[in-house]
């Protein structure tokens, strides 16, 4: 006879891989931001899932129909909730608008069952404290709210102050735990011997770095394992511009300074050459 605290058990662990393989049928859609039918569908595996484990359901072949009809079923929506928009609109719900225009629309309240403090309190949150520099509000099927703020409430941008930025790639972390990882190196065209280089520079072994990543323009950022050791701060960038710019300036100089044509000719393009260089990168450099 198998003791009741060993049937429990087996149960538990033979239920948590079937769940675990059954949930990964629906896909990451239900560990992300949950509509009411995903949180239902959650909420019923897992109860299933738990009165199976407990011995609480009389047939064990019952309780498994059961908690594969709830795992498939909600896999077999979703694929067709991709496939036809009548389907999402029954399943996930439609989205809200709860203002236009910067007009509060108190019918579109109601039928999303919101107050006027829900919707301000839900502005709030999305730092907007005054529902007058709304331009266009709405509420997603998720319970989120999504704000559109008036053009002249807008923060600043690069593009509306007319300013070109460089484009940057996501910083590629080369050291974790001590340990340096050569993949990431090798995405940034980098190697092992560089950044030995660059760790030399501050003073700080790799079995010291908690962390390091290196960004899109080549700056190496640490983190120690002793927080109490401050590192200095990246100068990549300011070197690099600051090279430059005197190269620029002693090209000028020696286009002023030497009385051949052919010198001075070279010089001056020289210098003209730096100077859209410069230009170019510029923003990139000085940010």
């Amino acid at each position: 006879m198998v003791p009741e605290w060993l049937n429990v058990l087996l149960r538990s662990a033979g239920l948590f891989a079937a769940t675990l393989l059954l949930v990964r049928l629906i896909g990451k859609r239900l560990t992300g931001r949950l509509t009411f039918f995903n949180l239902v569908t959650g909420i019923v595996i897992g109860v299933i899932a738990a009165a199976i484990s407990l011995n609480l359901v009389g047939n064990l072949v019952h309780g498994l129909i059961a908690l594969a009809v709830w795992t498939i079923a909600p896999a077999l929506i979703f694929i067709l909730s991709i496939k036809y928009k009548a389907v999402r609109d029954i399943v996930q719900g439609k989205e809200t608008i709860l203002i236009n225009h910067g007009k509060v629309l108190e019918d579109k309240l109601m039928e999303a069952r919101y107050t006027p403090e829900d919707l301000l309190s839900q502005l709030r949150r999305k730092e907007v404290f005054n529902f007058a520099d709304v331009e266009f509000a709405v509420l997603e099927p998720t319970g989120d709210l999504s704000v559109l703020l008036k053009k002249d409430k807008q923060p600043l941008t690069p593009k509306t102050a007319g300013l070109d930025v460089g484009m940057e790639s996501v910083p590629q972390t080369v050291i974790m735990d001590g340990i340096i990882m050569d993949e990431p190196l090798t995405a940034m065209g980098l190697n092992r011997n560089w950044l030995h280089t660059e760790l030399e520079k501050v003073g700080v072994a790799p079995e010291n770095t908690f962390i390091a990543q290196v960004d899109s323009t080549g700056q190496l950022y640490l983190d120690l394992f002793d927080d109490a050791v401050r590192v200095p701060k990246p100068k990549t960038k300011e070197l690099l511009y600051s090279t430059l710019k005197k190269c620029q300036a002693d090209c000028e100089l020696y286009a002023l300074g030497t009385k051949n044509a052919a010198a001075k000719q070279m010089y001056g393009n020289s210098a003209g050459v730096l100077t859209g260089v410069i230009d170019e990168l510029e923003s990139l450099l000085q940010k």
